[in-house]
């Protein structure tokens, strides 16, 4: 090998240990010591050292110190046992730079009047940067001001850590628990932060998506798949992915139901101690709210209140211990204003995979409350919120294999009425096969031009007759003719809606059209029904003054 490639290889080795000493502990930059001016430093050979990091200070006047180094340091000397000729200052120069040395410091006088220029070129060559002390700086004052800084640094990584400590405690506590953590953790780390469950579906990110995210999901599931294996995993490819890692979370010590958290961080240094520090209280928090009892929202409050409903408490009276951070009226900070909105949702392809603590928690943090409740491929939720709010359709549910309706914002004591417009509204959704439909409340419709009380008596009386059907029933009837008309007549996509045959749906709206005296096949009768069907006694709005 010749020397420029030694140079170079040292140069190399000397920045790996810099970046080693920054992960593991605080270091100064050489540029800020270079810059003091009571130092009074000058840099005479070697790489542009400003950015080069030196965990220590050390002295020493010996021929040979590489027995004694650890990486990483400032090394000053004045030259008492410098070797006087060139070879025996390049072999010197040699060592230093293989044990890991940030930089040399030369103190001119009283040994020597000025910098070797042997030592100036044997720097050059090996890759070493080479500070020159003037005579009136004592090594001690270099010492005292690396470790000043130093402890500056400290102190800032310190504040650093506490303050991403209380933004991540703050956004545990939010309703959307799980996204707000993430995104805590992408902000105060600067990395993609993503939850993966054990088949790799992402049920959660946050951050800048990296070019291949898919390198950062094949780490999570080798991870977890290891029976056995690691709980955290991590790797490096800097032309990809940069600084990939992971950390399995733990769900009652079964890996096949497991979570990872995954972190990309597209730089070209590892990972800070701020940054593992930082990640080690996200996943901490992480693991808590995936877990059983967090995810089924087992807290001190919703239990009163479910002892209070038991017990004979109307949904209006315990409403108020079901809103997060807050009660009905908006007492405790004014952002609640005791409203509702249900929402149904169905997972088209059968039971949702893995249906675990952890999906749930996912999804309850996609739709902002923790009052959730999956039964096979069904959902039903309670979300909190504001009497003019507009649901937030969330997008990943969607990506998770749901299917949502959503009702308008009511009162507690209008929840029955509420429950009924998102089932009507996911069935839309489902009929359509789009992600998600969302009851709206126009006051500028029909309905307004008619009292409600006459509208009521006239639905009631139009289908008064299916109450002599038999069965199935008038329920059944009226809605196998509610989806029916809600898909413009298709017979194929109402029997697939309802999950009957085709020939089971012709049955029943001939039994209706006998039974009404009516021809479905007119749209005038068609609009009628339709409006008829929307003032049924059990499908009209509670009427407020």
């Amino acid at each position: 090998m010749d020397e420029s490639a030694t140079g170079a290889a040292a140069a190399d080795a000397a920045a790996a240990a810099g970046a080693a000493a920054d992960a593991e502990q605080p270091s100064v930059r050489l540029g800020v010591l270079l810059a003091d001016p009571d130092l009074g430093l000058t840099q005479v050979a070697g790489p542009a050292a400003g950015d080069r990091l030196a965990g220590t200070v050390g002295t020493t006047e010996l021929e040979d110190p590489t027995p004694y180094l650890v990486g990483g340091e400032l090394l000053l000397t004045s030259g008492v046992r410098l070797p006087g000729d060139a070879d025996g200052i390049d072999t010197y120069v040699r060592r230093v730079v293989a044990a890991g040395v940030a930089a040399l410091g030369f103190g001119v006088a009283p040994v020597h009047d000025e910098v070797p220029p042997e030592l100036v070129r044997a720097c050059d060559r090996h890759g070493l940067p080479l500070l020159r002390l003037p005579p009136a700086t004592p090594f001690v004052a270099v010492g005292q001001a690396a470790y000043a800084a130093i402890g500056e640094a400290r102190n800032r990584e310190l504040r650093e850590i506490s303050r991403a400590q209380s933004a991540l405690a703050s956004a545990a506590a939010r309703p959307d628990a799980l996204r707000a953590v993430l995104g805590q953790l992408a902000a105060h780390t600067g990395a993609w932060s993503v939850l993966y469950d054990a088949q790799g579906t992402e049920l959660l990110s946050a951050g800048r998506r990296p070019a291949s995210p898919h390198l950062l999901r094949d780490l999570a599931v080798r991870t977890l798949r290891q029976a056995g294996g690691p709980t955290a995993a991590a790797t490096h490819d800097p032309d990809r992915g940069g600084h990939l890692t992971v950390h399995a979370l733990p769900v009652g010590g079964d890996r096949t139901t497991a979570v990872t958290l995954a972190l990309g961080q597209a730089a070209s240094v590892p990972p800070t101690a701020v940054h593992r520090q930082v990640t080690g209280t996200a996943t901490v928090l992480l693991a808590l709210l995936t877990g059983p009892r967090h995810a089924l929202s087992t807290d001190t409050h919703s239990v009163g209140a479910l002892v209070r409903l038991m017990l004979g408490a109307t949904p209006a009276e315990v409403a108020p211990e079901l809103v997060p951070g807050g009660t009905a009226d908006g007492a405790a900070g004014g952002t609640v204003h005791g409203h509702w909105t249900v929402v149904r949702g169905r997972y088209p392809d059968g039971t949702p995979p893995a249906a675990v603590p952890a999906r749930l928690a996912a999804l309850a943090s996609l739709l902002g409350t923790p009052y959730v409740h999956i039964d096979g491929p069904d959902l039903k939720a309670l979300v909190p919120c504001a009497a003019d709010a507009r649901p937030q359709v969330p997008a990943r549910a969607a990506e998770l294999g749901w299917v949502l309706g959503y009702s308008a914002p009511v009162a507690a004591g209008d929840l029955p009425h509420a429950d009924t417009q998102a089932e009507r509204a996911l069935h839309r959704a489902l009929a359509a096969g789009t992600p998600a439909v969302v009851h709206t409340t126009d006051p500028l419709t029909l309905h307004t031009l008619v009292d409600p009380a006459d509208a009521r008596e006239l639905a009631r009386t139009r289908f008064a007759r299916l109450d002599r059907a038999g069965q199935p029933g008038a329920p059944v009837l009226l809605d196998t003719l509610r989806t029916w008309l809600t898909l413009h007549g298709s017979w194929d996509r109402t029997a697939a809606l309802l999950g009957v045959h085709r020939n089971t749906v012709r049955h029943r709206l001939a039994r209706v059209s006998d039974l009404l005296d009516i021809d479905l096949q007119d749209p005038g009768v068609r609009m009628e029904l339709w409006f008829a069907l929307q003032w049924l006694p059990d499908e009209a709005p509670h009427q407020h003054p």
